[in-house]
C-alpha cells in the first residue's frame, strides 16, 4: 500500500503541476499519466479491503491464519488486486487506439480523462465499474470490521484494550471510506460543475485534495502516531528540540 500510494501521489502531483505549468501535453504521455493514476487510485480501497479480510482471518480465525495467509497467497492476492484495477481501464486504451486516428496521439491536450478517452460508452463503463467496486469494497468493509469489532470486544480482558481496538478499527474504516470517495468523485464533480460553472479549477483542486491527498495522510497517523514506541520517540524528539531551541535563544 505504501508503494502504491507513493506512485499515486508522485504521478498525480506531477500531472497537477504540469496542467498548471504547461497546460497542454502530448496525448501519449497523458495516457500513461492517467492510466497509472487511475490504477493506483483504484487500488488503494481494494488494498484496504484485502487488509480488512486479513485482519478478519487473524482475529476471528486465528488457528487457520498460518494456513490461509501464506506468502504465496499474499503475492497472488496482490497480483489479483492489480489485475482488477488495471483491466477495466486498459480496455479504454484499446478502444481509443481502435477509434482514434494515429495523428491524435501526436497532438497536445489538457490532460483530463474525457479529453483522451472520448467515447461516451467509456464514461458509462467507468461509472458501472465504479459502482461495482464501491459496493464490493463497502460490503467487505462493513462485514469484516463488524466481525473484528465484536471479536475484539469479546476477547479483551480490559476495557482500555477493547477501546483501543475499536478506535483503530474506526480509523481504518474512516480511511477506507475516504478512499471510496474516488469511486463517486467523478459524478459529484460533474454535478458541481453544472451548479457552479465558473468554478471549474477550484472544484477540481478541492476534489484533488479531499479525494486523493487527504486519505493518504491517515496512514502515518494510524501506523505511526498510534504506535507506543514511535509516539514515545516523537515526544522525546520534540522535547529535545524545544530544549535545544530555548538554549540557543538564551
Amino acid at each position: 500500500m505504501v508503494i502504491n500510494d507513493g506512485i499515486q501521489l508522485t504521478v498525480t502531483v506531477s500531472l497537477f503541476i504540469l496542467s498548471y505549468a504547461v497546460y497542454k501535453i502530448n496525448v501519449s504521455l497523458c495516457c500513461v499519466f492517467i492510466l497509472v493514476a487511475v490504477f493506483t487510485t483504484r487500488n488503494t480501497p481494494i488494498n484496504l479491503a484485502g487488509m480488512a479480510i486479513e485482519r478478519y482471518v487473524a482475529v476471528c480465525e486465528p488457528l487457520r491464519y498460518a494456513e490461509v495467509c501464506t506468502v504465496r497467497r499474499t503475492y497472488l492476492a496482490i497480483g489479483l488486486m492489480w489485475f482488477l484495477c488495471a483491466a477495466p481501464d486498459v480496455t479504454d486504451l484499446f478502444v481509443t487506439l481502435a477509434t482514434e486516428p494515429l495523428s491524435f496521439f501526436h497532438d497536445s491536450v489538457f490532460c483530463l480523462r474525457p479529453n483522451v478517452f472520448k467515447d461516451p460508452i467509456l464514461a458509462s463503463k467507468r461509472q458501472a465499474f465504479d459502482i461495482i467496486y464501491f459496493c464490493c469494497v463497502f460490503l467487505t468493509l462493513v462485514f469484516t470490521y463488524l466481525k473484528v469489532l465484536c471479536a475484539a470486544r469479546a476477547v479483551s480482558a480490559h476495557r482500555a484494550s477493547a477501546q483501543k481496538a475499536t478506535n483503530t478499527i474506526l480509523l481504518h474504516g474512516a480511511q477506507l471510506a475516504m478512499c471510496l470517495l474516488s469511486y463517486v468523485s467523478p459524478s459529484v464533480e460533474a454535478v458541481l460543475h453544472a451548479i457552479f460553472p465558473g468554478r471549474v479549477l477550484e472544484i477540481r483542486y478541492a476534489n484533488y485534495l479531499i479525494v486523493y491527498i487527504l486519505p493518504r495522510f491517515l496512514s502515518p497517523i494510524i501506523y505511526g502516531v498510534r504506535d507506543v514506541k514511535f509516539r514515545r520517540s516523537l515526544r522525546m524528539y520534540l522535547v529535545c528540540y524545544r530544549c535545544g531551541g530555548a538554549d540557543n535563544n538564551s
